[in-house]
């Protein structure tokens, strides 16, 4: 199991992988020996709502073997800028510390899963 990866402190099963992140917390919350997915999105942002439940069931699905980063882009406009988020919702997939694939956009699950799934297997 991944070191940091949450677990319920009753029954010790792994839990969903979901953390808030900004610019000081942001290189270690992405630094993981799973596949992280940062979602840079804004709470006025239609598609990132769509899209929140989806991450956090994918987190559940894959848990212990898929981190959330969640970065809201109007509480941290440097770490957007850095890395180009123009529209929302991006997702930016990390691999062993680099970027491996970008989404933009509110994908529907299936189309997440399948672009998800090298990073999940490698």
């Amino acid at each position: 199991m991944p070191r940091g990866a949450p677990r319920c402190p009753r029954c010790k099963s792994t839990l969903p992988w979901v953390v808030d992140a900004d610019a000081d917390t942001f290189a270690a919350e992405t630094t993981a020996s799973v596949p992280v997915v940062v979602d840079f999105w804004a709470a006025w942002c239609g598609p990132c709502r769509m899209i929140s439940p989806v991450l956090e069931d994918l987190a559940k699905h894959h848990a212990g073997h898929l981190k959330v980063v969640k970065v809201d882009v109007d509480a941290n406009p440097a770490l957007t800028a850095r890395f180009g988020a123009r529209s929302i919702p991006l997702l930016v997939v990390i691999r062993n510390g680099q970027e491996v694939d970008r989404i933009v956009g509110a994908l529907p699950r299936t189309a997440l899963e399948q672009r998800l799934a090298p990073a999940l297997a490698a």
